[in-house]
């Protein structure tokens, strides 16, 4: 056995083994991982130890098992020296207390310290019983490492131990090792392989030096879809005329262009939307503009007359020029006979997916971090989401978009 990855295989999976009945399932993994070229690392935890023992996994494995950050003669820092070589992260079974300490970011074992110390994918696949799956700490944990890049593949139903049954039982290896094996291959995510082109924010028109036209929109609705969008494996474009900042961990999948005016979002957008898979204009773009003074407008020289002229509508360009296949989504905020505003919008503008909210009621909209959404389709389908956080909306949508991108491919 060595610790140098052999030169004739490019590619390195770390399998790391959690403290769960289900760990037997991780030699199985192992092997086919092996039979299928890789060179696997294997990395228990403590825990782990309880239910299989790591003289199985050091005689299938590339190199013998790891179970300690302390100890290894040949690997002073052997957390590191996984984390950097790593192609891949399988943590299978990952139970809810491992999963508990990765989202706190905690580093006290060696398989959670490989875990932050690597750049390498990591897939998850919890396993534990069906009441502790659904308690909400899991979830919420579950969607912080989401946010922060983890691909999550789901426990499935079936037998459980004690002889329950229900949600939670760790899947088979074959499709573990399937899905392994489409992440190291470039899969991020149901959007991987698409350019999908986001739109946010209020855009603002200068009345003068000082002062502008504009709305109340913040963008975070539209930086969630983008975010989302990246941590499904799209490489995403957002053209935004907020000021909002994007997550750290998402800046090397999301370009970002920044615009003011609604002429210069209308310039970009049109320019970058022909290579584009999804185009989302989530932005809050003004529908007119006025010829903006030279100097500041004074109050003792009078009121001023203000003579409004209607902005290009981008959401009609891009409809024009859209490619064959292309998913366009767009978005109508309304106060008043929303539905029906909505229907003539679309019937209009016949995009893929309109979504329409009532941002006149309590905490749907601008500014806040929640949203009530209605997604509208051509085909006469409803999606009403109901008050939830914008992240949430950006996931009903999203899966909305991925479901049109399969029916039209």
């Amino acid at each position: 056995m060595t610790t140098e990855t052999p030169k004739t295989l490019a590619k390195r999976i770390v399998l790391g083994v959690t403290g769960g009945v289900a760990a037997y399932k991780a030699i199985l993994i192992l092997r086919q991982l092996m039979d299928a070229g890789y060179f696997v690392s294997p990395v228990l935890t403590p825990d782990a130890l309880h239910f299989v023992g790591p003289v199985t996994f050091s005689a299938l494995a590339s190199e013998p098992a790891r179970s300690s950050l302390y100890g290894d003669s040949a690997t002073p820092s052997p957390h590191t020296y996984l984390g950097q070589h790593a192609d891949l992260v399988v943590v299978a079974p990952a139970t809810a207390h491992f999963v508990a300490r990765l989202a706190a970011g905690l580093a006290n074992d060696l398989l959670s310290a490989t875990v932050l110390a690597t750049t390498a994918p990591v897939l998850l696949c919890p396993a534990m019983h069906t009441e502790m799956w659904e308690h909400p700490s899991v979830q919420e944990n579950l969607a912080i490492l989401c946010r922060r890049g983890f691909l999550i593949m789901p426990p499935v139903v079936g037998m459980l131990a004690g002889g329950d049954e229900g949600a939670g039982r760790l899947p088979e290896p074959e499709a573990i090792v399937e899905l392994a094996r489409a992440i190291v291959d470039g899969y991020r995510g149901p959007l991987s392989g698409r350019h999908v082109l986001v739109s946010a924010g209020g855009t603002s028109e200068p009345l003068d030096p000082v002062r502008t036209l504009t709305n109340r929109s913040s963008g975070h609705q539209g930086y969630a879809i983008a975010e989302l969008a990246a941590r499904l494996g799209a490489q995403v474009t957002l053209v935004s005329a907020s000021n909002r900042e994007l997550a750290l961990d998402l800046r090397r999948r999301v370009t970002l262009h920044r615009v003011e005016r609604a002429s210069e979002m209308a310039s970009v957008v049109l320019s970058l939307a022909p290579s584009a898979d999804v185009v989302i204009m989530a932005a809050a773009v003004s529908d007119f503009t006025v010829d903006e003074a030279a100097q500041k407008i004074k109050k003792d020289q009078g009121v001023p007359v203000v003579v409004l002229q209607a902005t290009d509508d981008i959401v009609a360009a891009l409809i024009a020029q859209r490619s064959p296949g292309q998913v366009l989504v767009a978005f109508a905020a309304e106060t008043t006979q929303v539905m029906d505003h909505a229907r003539r919008k679309l019937e209009s503008k016949p995009v893929d997916l309109l979504v329409v909210n009532d941002v006149s009621q309590p905490g749907v909209g601008f500014a806040g971090p929640t949203n009530a959404v209605t997604i509208l389709s051509p085909d006469g389908l409803v999606d009403v989401v109901e008050l939830t956080s914008k992240e949430a909306v950006a996931e009903r949508l999203l899966t909305r978009v991925v479901a049109t991108l399969t029916q039209g491919a």
